[in-house]
C-alpha cells in the first residue's frame, strides 16, 4: 500500500474510505439519518433537504394549501418554531364535544371543585373543558402566559377523555416564560404524547426543549421521529436533525480525543507509511555508547521487526536518557516525530521533525517528512518549500520527487480552493518518472504513475503501467490490487474480481514473510466488486467479515461491512462495527463521523421500535430513495 503524502496510508484504503465512511461529510445536501428498519428489512437510505415532493405526497400538500387558503390564507406566513421569540403557535385542534356542547362567554366560566366536576355529566365537562382552551388562547395571545397555564391547567383538570392538545398548548406557555421552563415543557409533551404519538408539534417542542437542557440523544431522538412523519418534507425539522447529530457526534469526538491514550493505528497503516521511504541503515554507533545510543539502537530493531508499539516505546526512552551525538539525536527526533504524526498529534511531530533539521540538516528524509505534515497542516506552501529545501540538500533523493508527486495530487485534508488547485497530475507524473529514474527498484513510483494516467484520462496507458509493474514485481499484491480497482472503476467486474484474488494469494504465500497480519485490502475491494456486479449483499459481507477476522483493525473492512449490515436491517451488528471504528479512527473528522453514523442508527433503531406502523409504511420511501449504495 502506498501511502500518500497528505495523509499517510495507502491509496487504495483512503479511495474505500472516500467512498463509504465520508459519505455524509461529501454530499452537503443529503443527509444519513440512520439506516435500516429492523422491523421491516429496508434498506440504507438518505433524504435530501432540497427533494421536491412527488406523487401522492405533492397531491397532499397541494389539498393542504387550498385549505389553508379557504380558512384565510397563511400558506405566505413562516412556520414558528420554539426557537422564535414568541414561541409556538398554538395547536388549532379542536377538543372532542358532544352535539349538546354549549360555549358560554369566557368571563362566565366558573371554577369548580373536584366534587362539583365529577357531579357533571361527560359532554358538560367536554364544554367547560373547551371555553378553558379558548380562554388559555387568548390569554397567551396576549402573552399572558402565566394566566395561559392556569387556563390550560384546568381544562385538563376538568376534561372527561384527556386531550393531548391541552398538554401541548401549555407546553408552548412554559417554552414562553422568563426563562423557560423546559423541564415542564418535557414533562407536557411526554403526556401529550402518550396520547397522541404522532403529535408533531409535541415532538418539535420537546426536542427543543431537550436540546435547551442539553439532552442532545433524546433530541436527536424526537427530531427523526419528526422528519420521517412528515416524510422529510420540512427543511427546518431536517436542519434541526441535522444540527442535532452534529452536536453530538462533535461532543463525543471531543470526549473521546480528551479521554482516550495515544493510539497507533494499525499495523499496514504504520507499514504502508514507512515503506513509503526507501530504507536506510541505523546511524552507526558511537565507539563507547551511552544508555540513551544503545537503547536507540534497539528502537531500530524493534523497528526492523515490526514490532512498532516497542518501537515508539524505546526511541522515546532513548531521548530521555540522552543520546551522545548530533546525528544519532537527529535520527531519534525523526523516529519520534514520525510515531506523533502516525498517532495523529500532528502540531508536535512536526516540532520533532524541526527540531531534528537543526540537528542535522542534510538527512533530507526529515525535511520530507515535515513536508506531510505542512500538507496535513493545510499548508502546501510550507510543504513544497520544504521539497525544494530538501532537493537543494540532495537533488538525487528519489524519496523527495515520489512525495512531492503525492503533494500534487493530495486532497485528503486541504480546502476546497486549494486542492483543485494542488491536482496537478502532469506534474505528478513527472515527479513519479524522476523518482523511477533515479531507483526503479521502488514499486510505489511505479503503481501512483499510472493512477496518474488514469485520473487524467488516460486509461489504456494506465492499464499498461500497470502491466508492466506486475512484470517488474511479480511477487507483490500491490499492483494487482490498485489494478483492479482501475477495472472496478471501468466496471469490469470479471476482470476485477480477478486481480483482487490473485492479489489475496500472493498475500497468503508471503505470510510466511509477514511480521503483522496480511494486507486484506483485496478482500475489500472483492467485496465491493461482488455487491456492485452482482448485488449479492450477503457474499460481500462474508468477505468483509473474513477480511476483520484477518485484521480486526481494516478501518476499510469495518466501514464496509458496517454499512452492509445497514442495508440487511442488522442494525445492532452495525452500531458494534461504528464503536469498533471509533476505536481505531486517527483523526478528528474521523471519529466525528464514526459517532454520527453510529447516533444516526441508534435514533433509526427507536423509531422503528416507536412507530412500527409508520416504519413499515416508510419501507417503500426507503427503498425508492436508496438508490445507488453508498459506496460504489
Amino acid at each position: 500500500m502506498a501511502p500518500t503524502t497528505a495523509t499517510s496510508s495507502s491509496s487504495a484504503s483512503d479511495g474505500l474510505i472516500d467512498k463509504i465512511q465520508n459519505f455524509v461529510t461529501e454530499n452537503k445536501k443529503v443527509v444519513l439519518i440512520g439506516s435500516v428498519l429492523a422491523a421491516g428489512g429496508v434498506g440504507y437510505y438518505v433524504y435530501s433537504q432540497s427533494r421536491a415532493p412527488s406523487g401522492s405526497d405533492a397531491k397532499s400538500l397541494e389539498a393542504g394549501e387550498k385549505k389553508k387558503k379557504k380558512k384565510g390564507g397563511e400558506t405566505g406566513s413562516k412556520k414558528k418554531s420554539v426557537n422564535d421569540p414568541d414561541g409556538p403557535l398554538l395547536e388549532e385542534r379542536k377538543p372532542k364535544a358532544t352535539t349538546d356542547e354549549k360555549v358560554t362567554d369566557a368571563s362566565e366560566t366558573p371554577d369548580l371543585s373536584p366534587a362539583e366536576i365529577a357531579a357533571m355529566s361527560r359532554s358538560e365537562r367536554a364544554a367547560l373543558a373547551a371555553q378553558y382552551k379558548s380562554q388559555g388562547n387568548a390569554a397567551y395571545q396576549k402573552r399572558d402566559f402565566t394566566r395561559a397555564i392556569d387556563l390550560y391547567s384546568k381544562a385538563i383538570a376538568v376534561a372527561a377523555v384527556p386531550e393531548a392538545v391541552f398538554y401541548s398548548n401549555r407546553a408552548a406557555c412554559y417554552l414562553n416564560l422568563q426563562p423557560p421552563e423546559y423541564e415542564n415543557v418535557v414533562r407536557d409533551c411526554d403526556e401529550a404524547l402518550k396520547l397522541d404519538s404522532t403529535y408533531i408539534k409535541a415532538l418539535n417542542r420537546r426536542a427543543g426543549a431537550l436540546e435547551a437542557l442539553g439532552r442532545n440523544e433524546e433530541a436527536l431522538r424526537d427530531y427523526t421521529a419528526t422528519t420521517i412523519l412528515e416524510k422529510f418534507q420540512n427543511e427546518t425539522t431536517t436542519q434541526n436533525l441535522e444540527k442535532s447529530l452534529k452536536a453530538i457526534a462533535v461532543a463525543k469526538t471531543e470526549e473521546a480525543l480528551a479521554t482516550r491514550e495515544p493510539r497507533l493505528p494499525n499495523y499496514h497503516f504504520i507499514k504502508s507509511y514507512l515503506t513509503a521511504f526507501r530504507p536506510r541503515d541505523p546511524p552507526a554507533l558511537p565507539p563507547t555508547p551511552t544508555q540513551g545510543d544503545q537503547t536507540l539502537s534497539l528502537a531500530h530493531d524493534a523497528l526492523a521487526a515490526g514490532d512498532y508499539a516497542h518501537a515508539f516505546t524505546l526511541v522515546n526512552e532513548s531521548i530521555e536518557q540522552g543520546i551522545s551525538w548530533d546525528e544519532g539525536k537527529a535520527r531519534a527526533l525523526n523516529l519520534r516525530g514520525t510515531f506523533k504524526f502516525l498517532v495523529g498529534e500532528t502540531q508536535t511531530a512536526k516540532d520533532d521533525f524541526l527540531a531534528s533539521i537543526d540537528l542535522f540538516p542534510q538527512f533530507t528524509q526529515t525535511l520530507v517528512k515535515v513536508a506531510s505534515v505542512h500538507m496535513e497542516l493545510q499548508d502546501p506552501v510550507s510543504a513544497f518549500a520544504a521539497f525544494d529545501r530538501a532537493i537543494d540538500l540532495d537533488e538525487k533523493d528519489p524519496d523527495i520527487y515520489y512525495h512531492r508527486g503525492q503533494g500534487f495530487v493530495a486532497d485528503g485534508y486541504l480546502d476546497a480552493p486549494v486542492r483543485f488547485l494542488m491536482q496537478d497530475f502532469d506534474a505528478a507524473s513527472d515527479d513519479y518518472n524522476k523518482s523511477t529514474a533515479l531507483d526503479d527498484q521502488f514499486i510505489f513510483s511505479h503503481i501512483q504513475y499510472a493512477v496518474a494516467q488514469y485520473k487524467k484520462g488516460e486509461a489504456e496507458t494506465a492499464k499498461a503501467s500497470f502491466r508492466k509493474a506486475m512484470q517488474l514485481f511479480p511477487q507483490s499484491s500491490e499492483p494487482l490490487n490498485y489494478y483492479g480497482e482501475l477495472l472496478l472503476d471501468l466496471q469490469r467486474f470479471p476482470d476485477a474480481i480477478e486481480k483482487f484474488e490473485k492479489a489475496l494469494e500472493l498475500e497468503k504465500t508471503n505470510a510466511t514473510d509477514k511480521k503483522g497480519p496480511i494486507n486484506v485490502l483485496p478482500l475489500v475491494n472483492k467485496a465491493l466488486a461482488t455487491y456492485q456486479w452482482k448485488q449479492d449483499i450477503n457474499a460481500a459481507i462474508e468477505l468483509c467479515e473474513e477480511a476483520i477476522s484477518i485484521d480486526g483493525e481494516c478501518d476499510a473492512a469495518i466501514a464496509t461491512v458496517a454499512q452492509l449490515y445497514l442495508q440487511t436491517s442488522r442494525l445492532d451488528d452495525a452500531v458494534k462495527m461504528f464503536q469498533q471504528h471509533s476505536k481505531i479512527a486517527r483523526t478528528a473528522p474521523e471519529l466525528e463521523q464514526c459517532f454520527t453514523f453510529e447516533y444516526a442508527t441508534r435514533a433509526q433503531q427507536e423509531f422503528a421500535k416507536n412507530y412500527p406502523t409508520q416504519a413499515k409504511e416508510l419501507e417503500q420511501m426507503a427503498k425508492a430513495m436508496a438508490g445507488a449504495p453508498p459506496m460504489s
